[in-house]
């Protein structure tokens, strides 16, 4: 396939460079107390919104690939639809498709799975998200599995139930333990079987870490799940509670590790002989314990034991790096991301951004393929993320991404280049108002800084978000405030700043818009026309510049 591009025959772009900016979670709230984004002074931002070349842009549900327009967005399925150009159907639409036709139990990998721990001693694990929130998981694909488990005879069956209060609201937990526990007795009464709830833990503390931040929540996580190590409790909901008894302030996603016990001894350790799916949609957050699993030289922490188990993920979260190697639903195959595009005409480029959306910028852009297209054209730049609670450093690496993008824009060797702001994401899980405002002004400040060096190097900016979060702290929900830590369903905005702007060109105003909207609009500003099965620019050209 060519990916060579046309050039636009009236409009080649500015002598400066083009810089996009993904203010990470800052959608556009309902501008009450509620909206962290409209409480914040962002005087930089405020006139981006009141500018000719200003719109908004969906970035939730179908319009990023997800099932339902009562689905959230988030970071991975937003930077992919914004590299890709197009909207491809994500892991959740992916993996609830392959359930409801039955599909993945038609899978030889499926059957060698239940195969493996026919004989009595055997276990059959699911490590996983314990949530409706659909963006890492869904606990409604987790039941249909372990239904069909049961169905297939497997007799024994552990859940590792990691605790969301993220992407849900952030004391949910007992609900969805709640829901698994009269699951699982229905089983057992039924069938006679011994299916429960192995361990468990809080996301950000235990198992699921992600871009090599912190190992320690990986550990956490391996010993909890299998070798039985951590606070022993009766039964999940328990532990749950003790927790929430011993600190009230605590919310689910900082719960520790917890193993449940019977009689003293561990009810689910994974040993050899044994099945296990991580039944995680999403890559980002999997691929570490997929790793632990896997990889015989494994220095990050001393697993003290590696059984010989049968490992499945729900879907392969690292194409490149095969991790992991079996899989139960095939990814969605993107091919030709704007990146693709870019290199393939000689574009030079930079992507930027700190330690917790680094692979934003670079693996999920490039359409869930690692490393460079071309490194010849690109550079790729990782700030390392400090290892605290964001609402302690709201303003996180902020200061620092600013200063190196400027580095870079500023050496004049880059055509385009990409930088990720990750405070309005990070700092709004948090769920802590003054924090979430800080952060916001981080990136506003930051925002303000690049946008003068654009317009001093005779370059252009495009200012947006992947989806909201800070935009967001909390809901109403029968008359009473519950604090918000997921993401909106908001619309995020979406400026071009030009200093040399001559009327060239205006905003499309499509039907509908999105991200995937961006990457077409990205080569017009550089001066190409986009490929044809891209999404439509957000730009038309006017007069004699159009093409």
């Amino acid at each position: 396939m060519s990916y060579e591009l046309k050039k636009l025959s009236g409009f080649s772009g500015r002598p400066g460079p083009l810089l996009l900016v993904i203010m990470d979670g800052i959608g556009i709230g309902k501008q009450d107390d509620s909206d962290g984004v409209f409480l914040a002074q962002t005087p930089c931002l405020d006139g981006l919104m009141r500018s000719k070349l200003y719109t908004q842009l969906k970035a939730h549900g179908t319009a990023v690939g997800m099932p339902s327009d009562d689905d959230m967005g988030n970071s991975e399925v937003g930077h992919n639809a914004l590299g890709a150009g197009r909207v491809f159907d994500q892991g959740a639409k992916l993996v609830q498709k392959s359930i409801d036709s039955g599909a993945i139990f038609q899978t030889r990998l499926w059957k060698n799975l239940v195969e493996r721990v026919k004989d009595d001693d055997k276990i059959f694990h699911f490590i996983g998200l314990l949530s409706d929130g659909n963006v890492h998981a869904h606990i409604d694909q987790l039941l249909a599995m372990v239904r069909r488990c049961a169905q297939d005879g497997v007799k024994r069956l552990r859940i590792h139930a990691l605790l969301d209060g993220r992407d849900v609201y952030e004391k949910s937990a007992l609900t969805y333990i709640e829901k698994t526990e009269r699951f699982l007795k229905e089983i057992n009464a039924s069938e006679g079987y011994d299916h429960r709830i192995a361990s468990g833990g809080g996301r950000m503390v235990t198992t699921m870490d992600r871009y090599n931040a912190d190992w320690r929540i990986v550990e956490r996580g391996w010993k909890a799940h299998v070798l039985g190590k951590g606070r022993r409790f009766a039964c999940a909901a328990e532990a749950v509670q003790t927790c929430y008894n011993e600190d009230p302030a605590i919310t689910d996603q900082y719960l520790d590790p917890f193993v449940i016990e019977d009689d003293g001894s561990p009810v689910g350790t994974i040993e050899d002989g044994d099945s296990v799916v991580f039944f995680n949609f999403r890559g980002d957050r999997a691929i570490e314990l997929s790793m632990a699993f896997e990889q015989k030289d494994f220095g990050k922490f001393d697993r003290v034991r590696v059984p010989d188990v049968l490992f499945a993920g729900m879907m392969q979260y690292d194409g490149d790096l095969h991790i992991p190697k079996n899989f139960l639903v095939d990814p969605p195959q993107i091919e030709g991301p704007v990146g693709v595009y870019m290199c393939a005409n000689g574009i030079t480029s930079f992507a930027l951004s700190e330690t917790q959306k680094y692979g934003h910028v670079t693996y999920f852009w490039n359409g869930n393929k690692s490393g460079y297209v071309d490194n010849k054209l690109e550079t790729y730049v990782e700030i390392l993320s400090d290892k605290v609670r964001f609402d302690q450093a709201p303003k996180m690496k902020a200061a620092q991404i600013t200063e190196k993008t400027i580095e870079l824009l500023r050496c004049g060797q880059y055509r385009f280049g990409r930088i990720n702001f990750p405070n309005g994401d990070m700092v709004g899980h948090t769920g802590v108002p003054q924090a979430i405002m800080i952060a916001v002004e981080a990136v506003d400040q930051g925002l303000a800084k690049l946008l003068a060096v654009v317009k001093e190097l005779n370059g252009m900016a495009v200012v947006l978000a992947d989806h909201g979060n800070a935009d967001e702290m909390f809901i109403v929900k029968d008359g009473q405030k519950q604090v918000s830590t997921a993401h909106s369903l908001n619309p995020v905005p979406c400026a071009i700043v030009d200093a040399q702007y001559n009327g060239e060109y205006e905003m499309a105003h499509l039907p509908q818009q999105g991200l995937a909207n961006v990457a077409a609009t990205l080569l017009n500003l550089l001066g190409y026309e986009a490929p044809g099965d891209y999404a439509p620019s957000l730009i038309k050209f006017t007069r004699s510049y159009e093409k």
